[in-house]
Formats: structure tokens, C-alpha cells, sequence
């Protein structure tokens, strides 16, 4: 094994993994440019590189090399190559290094990408170049919506799984006002539009909802807007992420909003948030998650392995790459080469159960990874066993209401 380059904030990073033992097997010569490449396009040095960043790539090596110890010399391509490049969280960067890791580096699949509108970016590209795109980070339901495209899979969660467990719950359990806040590009709108048609089912009122800058560290006029808004809202939700979440969670305490009667609901938090807090500062708190490390033994094995790697707890970011990459390669090991086209009607209608998955299904018609969801709760600072132990699930969300029972009909292949 070989590792080359890593610089954890430059965009032009890049980690490479050579392949190790056998020859290439039933597909020998139809693999392009000597090997395959996966390519990881996300925030390595922003608001996101916590949940996602280094430790993706390093989840992404992983699936190679378990690749690679389950077929041995029997594995299509002799060589396999991991490189990483930083979209510092902008389209305009997503959409240049696209074309980079496709043309210049000869990536045949992208993997991550967070930031929805750097992810849109990154699908006309895979389109345009006939290269599979599998994205992860990205909340977005264009992905498999008006913007879907024949290349592009989604993997993992979106703004309706997050809305259909979060919104719902908490409304059905009688917080039905809410305040929205959001961050202005694409997922935070999508985020909106999603939660707010969950809340609106479940019996609730949105009584105002506000973009805010993205990204932002300041969030002192919404939050103490919000005990003001007539009505008052019974809930602050906050579609935000990442950096962004974690400054808003910080302002919200010091502001004391709960004892003012305005709850806190979140959209989307990750494992490292929790972390980067302390758990007292979101005890309680309910949220929809795809995956948990210590849900059960095979998820726990699994974060052994990364913690080995990283010094720390995977997020489940990190865990749906790893299942995204080893998908790829089984799907190219069935095709017998890295052909765009065979490689895509391999993973269209595969069904997955593996360390991230359960239930899981990719959907032929729009390419969505259909699969259980989780809704969970932070744990008060009492009741963590050891560190890093901050979830626990309330309810498995089975696949079929974690997402839209039927593709978007904007959706057309």
C-alpha cells in the first residue's frame, strides 16, 4: 500500500492507494486507464470537514481495501487509486474540479460532495462527461428530482428522509409551531420546503421561516426574533450544518430561548457536532439520522476499525461513503470493466444490506439508495457510557415511510 500527498486543507489533495496483490480477473483489459479511480470531491478544510473531510477519504480506503481482501486476485482491476480534492464548499469549485478528477486524473466515479448546490454542480458534469457520480453529502431532493441525470446516484439521506422523521415526530408530539431558520443556498432551501410540508401534515403551522448567511457565525437577530414572532413559535428549527450549526446550538444556550418556551428542533446533526458541543448542550434533543456506530455489533466493529484510522468515532457520512465505494467496486466486479454505462445498470435496482445499509434498495427509476432511517436523541452527559457514546435510537423509520413511496415524476432518466 502507498499513500502520497495528503495536505488536509488544499484543494488540490489527493491520497493514492495502489493496488495490492493478484492480476485483474474475469474483466481483465477492460478496465480503463490502467485502474480504477475514486475520487472524493467534499470540505476539507470548512464548516463540513468534521463530518465528512479526511475521514471520508479514509472510509473510502477502507472499502478498498475490504475490496480487495474479499476477491483477492479474482479482483477485476490490478490497480486502485483514491484521490481527494476540497470544493471549499462553492459550485463554481465543485463544477472545476469535477472536470479535473474526471479528465485530468481519470476518476471514474465521485464520491461525496456535501454542499447541495456544489452536488447539482457535479452532476451536470458527470452527465456531460458519462461518468458515475454517487453523492452522499448532499441533502437535496433535485438529485433524484428535476436534476436528475443517468450518471448521478444519491446515497444515503435527504431533506425528505430528514423532514418525514423530524418534522413529523415533533409535531405529532405537540410542538406544532415552528420558526424556521435557514442557510441561503440550495439545501438550506430545499430543507425548508420539505420540513414545512412534514409539519403542515402532521397537523402544525410554520409561523415564519428566514434565510441566513451562509456560512455565518452570527445568528443573534433570528434567534431573538424568535420569542417575539406572534404567535410565539413553540419551536426553533434550524436547517443549518456543520460549523454553522454548531455556532447557532452555542447562541441559542446563551440566549436561554428554552426557558423562554421556544424548543430546539434540528434537521440534520452529525455525530462530530454532538461531539464538538458536549452533549449537555443538545440533551434531549431529537433528530432523524441514517446511521449510528453503536446501533449493533457489525456498526460498532466497523467504528473500531475507523477509530484505529482517524483517533476518533466515524460519522455517518464517513460510514454511507464506505458502503457507497464498496457498492462501486462490486458493481464494476459484476460488469467486468469500469465502463460508465455497465456499471450503472449494475447498481439500478440493487438491493444492499451491509455495515450502512438496511432494507436498502437503489431505485432503478431515479437512482435514490432507499433504506431504514433512524430517529434518535442525544444523550445527557449522565447516561454516556464512554466517549463518544452521544446517540440513542427512539425509533427505527422503516425504508418505505423514511422515503417517497413513489420517484418524482420531474425525475426523467
Amino acid at each position: 500500500m502507498r499513500i502520497t500527498g495528503w495536505s488536509g486543507g488544499l484543494a488540490a489533495a489527493a491520497l493514492l492507494l495502489a493496488g495490492c496483490g493478484g492480476g485483474p480477473g474475469g474483466g481483465g483489459g477492460k478496465i480503463s486507464d490502467g485502474g480504477i479511480v475514486l475520487a472524493v470531491l467534499n470540505d476539507q478544510s470548512g464548516i463540513y470537514a468534521d463530518t465528512s473531510g479526511r475521514g471520508t477519504v479514509e472510509a473510502v480506503k477502507l472499502a478498498v481495501e475490504d475490496y480487495r481482501a474479499k476477491y483477492g486476485d479474482q479482483a477485476v482491476a490490478e490497480k486502485i487509486d483514491v484521490v481527494a480534492a476540497d470544493h471549499q464548499n462553492k459550485p463554481e469549485i465543485a463544477n472545476s474540479k469535477a472536470q479535473e478528477l474526471y479528465d485530468r486524473q481519470h476518476a471514474d466515479v465521485i464520491l461525496d460532495v456535501p454542499t447541495s448546490s456544489a452536488a447539482l454542480a457535479v452532476a451536470t458534469v458527470a452527465e456531460t462527461k458519462k461518468k458515475v457520480f454517487i453523492d452522499v453529502g448532499a441533502a437535496t431532493t433535485e438529485l433524484t428530482g428535476e436534476s436528475c441525470n443517468k450518471y448521478t446516484f444519491h446515497y444515503g439521506y435527504n431533506s425528505y428522509m430528514l423532514a418525514h422523521g423530524t418534522g413529523s415526530e415533533v409535531t405529532k408530539d405537540g410542538a406544532d409551531s415552528w420558526y424556521i431558520v435557514y442557510p441561503d443556498y440550495a439545501f438550506g432551501q430545499d430543507m425548508t420546503e420539505t420540513f414545512s410540508a412534514a409539519i403542515e401534515a402532521s397537523g402544525g403551522t410554520v409561523v415564519a421561516s428566514d434565510p441566513t448567511p451562509f456560512p455565518n457565525d452570527n445568528f443573534s437577530t433570528f434567534l431573538l426574533k424568535a420569542p417575539g414572532l406572534d404567535p410565539k413559535p413553540k419551536v426553533l428549527g434550524t436547517m443549518h450544518a456543520g460549523g454553522d450549526l454548531i455556532n447557532l446550538v452555542k447562541q441559542y444556550n446563551e440566549y436561554k430561548l428554552r426557558d423562554k418556551g421556544v424548543d430546539l428542533a434540528l434537521g440534520l446533526l452529525a455525530l462530530s457536532d454532538i461531539h464538538s458541543l458536549g452533549p449537555d448542550a443538545l440533551a434531549g434533543t431529537r433528530y432523524t439520522t441514517m446511521w449510528v456506530w453503536s446501533f449493533d455489533d457489525q456498526t460498532r466493529a466497523w467504528a473500531d476499525r475507523m477509530r484505529t484510522k482517524l483517533g476518533k468515532r466515524p460519522t455517518s457520512n464517513m460510514a454511507a461513503n464506505y458502503s457507497a465505494a464498496l457498492q462501486y467496486l462490486e458493481a464494476v466486479q459484476r460488469a467486468g470493466t469500469d465502463n460508465a454505462d455497465e456499471v450503472v445498470k449494475q447498481l439500478e435496482g440493487r438491493q444492499i444490506e451491509d455495515m450502512f445499509v438496511r432494507n436498502g434498495t437503489i431505485r432503478a427509476q431515479d437512482h435514490l439508495l432507499v433504506h431504514d432511517a433512524y430517529l434518535a436523541q442525544v444523550k445527557p452527559s449522565s447516561e454516556v457510557a464512554e466517549e463518544w457514546d452521544y446517540e440513542k435510537v427512539v425509533k427505527t423509520i422503516p425504508a418505505a415511510e423514511a422515503f417517497p413511496a413513489q420517484p418524482d415524476p420531474a425525475c426523467e432518466l
